[in-house]
């Protein structure tokens, strides 16, 4: 498989603890939670259009496990969308 190089330019590799943009947007009592925050398990190959996928899994809620593209996962931040967000990529390194 090839080098998930937008990842691996972070330093992010599989086991590492992420969390989403919208943690920003939680209450401090909120921000004690896993809410938005992820563990990536690894990449995995879309079967039909052979995308480069992130897999990582919740720490919150029923830890359910999620697949986005590569190129998403590793974007920045929307800030015409999310003016007040700090973070600059949706996912960071925690």
């Amino acid at each position: 498989m090839e080098q998930d190089h937008l990842l691996e330019e972070r330093g992010i590799h599989p086991g590492d603890v992420v969390r989403h943009f919208k943690r920003e947007t939680l209450t401090p009592e909120e921000q004690k939670t896993g809410r938005y925050l992820y563990r990536v398990l690894g990449t995995a190959r879309h079967t039909e259009t052979r995308e480069l996928l992130v897999v990582y899994e919740a720490l919150y809620g029923d830890y359910g496990l999620f697949a986005r593209p590569l190129a998403m996962f590793a974007g920045e931040v929307d800030h015409a969308k999310y003016p007040d967000i700090k973070q600059k990529y949706r996912f960071e390194k925690v």
